[in-house]
């Protein structure tokens, strides 16, 4: 199983209305079918300005990709993106022990920049340090 969460804060523009439709939106690629299990709400953890997470449970690669590069997974993200202010990326986590996982998992996101330039360029500048 791999463990996928992002963690986020919207723009202070952003309305209760506009808040809640990207959170919707984020549930409805949370429930695609390479998602075995998934959350999205409020980050409990140590938020440094990041007040909202979405977590998802992938089974293995094959999944990973597929949820990568699933219609309903690239329609969203563009819905998303302007509402927010930062996002950060992990921690991801693996019951998988496989010492390559984190780079195959690496490769797969490198395959969606290469195939999807202009999503990149639009995530880069939301990218939490």
């Amino acid at each position: 199983m791999i463990v996928h969460m992002l963690r986020f804060a919207f723009k202070e523009t952003v309305t209760e209305e506009e808040r809640e439709r990207v959170l919707q939106v984020f549930r409805r690629t949370a429930a695609v079918e390479s998602v075995s299990f998934s959350t999205v709400g409020q980050n409990l953890g140590d938020p440094d300005g990041l007040t909202h997470a979405f977590c998802v449970g992938i089974a293995d690669l094959p999944a990973l990709r597929r949820y990568m590069h699933d219609p309903v997974h690239l329609a969203g993200d563009p819905q998303i993106m302007p509402y927010l202010a930062r996002i950060a990326i992990g921690p991801d986590l693996s019951d998988d022990m496989s010492p390559t996982l984190a780079r195959d998992v690496l490769a797969l996101h490198e395959e969606k920049v290469a195939l999807y330039p202009e999503w990149a360029a639009e995530l880069a500048p939301l990218l939490a340090a």
